[in-house]
């Protein structure tokens, strides 16, 4: 009898303890959920894109420029001279475009108009005739009468050569606006510019080789250059 009440008591004193040592599921609840929000707020945080603020200001103008492109300032070139410079907002190239190839098409008109005047006394003395009054070059032709022939030819490939080489200035003119439109574009596009940039001009030394170094001195003197990006 004594036995069997000493094993309840033992009994209900273990069932006691397991109660006592439960874990309290509310604490757990709270810090479950206290951990979730630190991770989605971290989460957040990260996936988030950042983004600098562009300072603009009236003294710097700052590139790359996503939306310019190099390819159309080169298509605006190729179509219309001084086109691919307007695009890139660089007016007073344009000037400079035209009159030098105005230049050279003042020079191509000069070359020619006196080239067909030699080449044409030059068959007429080739082909021993004798111009008359209203042909082409007429005056020209009498005025040239003690002049010899090979002077008349040699004139006449004169202009033609420089004729041609005007041609060729002025094909090389376009082409250089071209590659001028595609450079300024590519620096606007892919490059970071500041129109503000520091130029410095200061004396300076070089040293020579061991070879080339004269009894004077290896020192010569030379100007240094610096570019500074602020």
């Amino acid at each position: 009898m004594y036995r069997y009440l000493l094993l309840t008591c033992l009994f209900a004193m273990l069932c006691l303890t397991a109660a006592a040592q439960m874990p309290d599921t509310s604490i757990v609840v709270k810090r479950s959920l206290k951990d979730s929000l630190i991770a989605t707020k971290k989460d957040s945080i990260a996936a988030s894109q950042f983004k600098p603020k562009i300072k603009k200001t009236k003294e710097r103008i700052y590139f790359p420029d996503s939306l310019h492109s190099p390819h159309k300032a080169v298509m605006h070139s190729l179509m219309i001279p001084g086109w691919g410079q307007l695009y890139n907002h660089q007016w007073w190239k344009v000037p400079v475009i035209y009159g030098g190839m105005g230049l050279l098409g003042v020079a191509i008109i000069f070359n020619a108009t006196n080239y067909n005047e030699y080449i044409t006394l030059a068959h007429y003395r080739e082909k021993g005739v004798t111009p008359t009054a209203g042909m082409p070059y007429y005056k020209e032709y009498l005025a040239y009468v003690s002049v010899p022939d090979q002077a008349i030819y040699d004139a006449s490939d004169y202009y033609r050569r420089y004729r041609d080489l005007c041609i060729l200035g002025i094909l090389g003119a376009w082409g250089i606006q071209c590659i001028d439109a595609y450079i300024d574009a590519k620096f606007k596009h892919s490059y970071t510019v500041d129109n503000n940039l520091s130029i410095r001009i200061t004396p300076s030394l070089l040293n020579q080789p061991v070879y080339a170094a004269n009894p004077i001195g290896s020192f010569i003197p030379a100007l240094k250059l610096t570019i500074a990006l602020p």
